[in-house]
């Protein structure tokens, strides 16, 4: 899993940095000293996992979440206990109390990686595990009074909102709260599109597609959107539909 240091103290930095050493299953991307230098990374490299500090000069860690077009999963690293409780309107897997020792890490990683089956991944269908799913897959998704049973070759995009992502099929939507690399990470292999920041599409689903003035794409899909595709991505893109 994809992961970032939001930290504000050094010497905690570079010990956290070092600690997660010990852990493969951890790709650490970067380390910030302070949320303002955060935002835009977090925002580029769209992380599964923050190790974030609350107490930082200038805006605490939960100034910082609020702010994210995606919610990640936290485990919050901090010398305040008195913030545990609040910490917990968040996607928390748990919430360290420094100095952090090996063993206290470790039992944060295997909570991360060993989730109940009844916790709110498995309740949403698409997070419950890191397998991804069969094109063919149906997902079952709750959104607030309203059930949804969806295949996903039915889905024509996704779309980033904050700390939710909306599923756009058939006529209709649905809003899932999980991050869009959490939910990329279980789409098939082949069939959907990573197209920007805040798109993920159904290849399927493209209708036309055209140079923009920005040397990218815009794709129309079935239902008339139409969407850009960044630079960065179109030289895939035209590489994945070309014969």
């Amino acid at each position: 899993m994809k992961a970032i240091i939001v930290e504000d103290s050094r010497l905690a930095r570079e010990g956290l940095t070092r600690m997660l050493g010990q852990f493969p299953e951890i790709e650490l991307l970067g380390a910030a000293d302070h949320p303002k230098q955060a935002l835009p990374m977090i925002e580029e490299m769209q992380p599964g996992l923050l190790f974030l500090d609350i107490h930082m000069p200038g805006e605490d860690g939960f100034e910082l979440l609020a702010k994210l077009s995606y919610q990640p999963t936290i485990i919050f690293t901090t010398a305040y206990s008195e913030y545990a409780i609040r910490s917990f309107d968040f996607d928390t897997i748990d919430y360290l109390v420094k100095p952090i020792s090996q063993e206290r890490l470790t039992q944060a990683i295997k909570k991360l990686f060993n989730k109940s089956p009844d916790d709110h991944d498995s309740k949403e269908g698409i997070a419950a595990n890191k397998t991804r799913l069969e094109i063919n897959s149906k997902i079952f998704v709750k959104d607030g009074e309203k059930c949804y049973l969806i295949s996903l070759d039915s889905i024509r995009y996704i779309e980033s909102c904050k700390n939710y992502v909306q599923l756009f099929f058939g006529d209709q939507r649905a809003y899932v709260k999980k991050s869009m690399n959490t939910i990329e990470e279980r789409l098939p292999a082949g069939y959907f599109f990573r197209a920007n920041r805040q798109h993920i599409i159904n290849l399927q689903a493209i209708k036309a597609i055209e140079e923009s003035m920005q040397q990218g794409y815009l794709v129309t899909l079935s239902d008339g959107k139409v969407l850009e595709i960044s630079r960065r991505n179109a030289i895939e893109l035209k590489e994945r539909l070309s014969f």
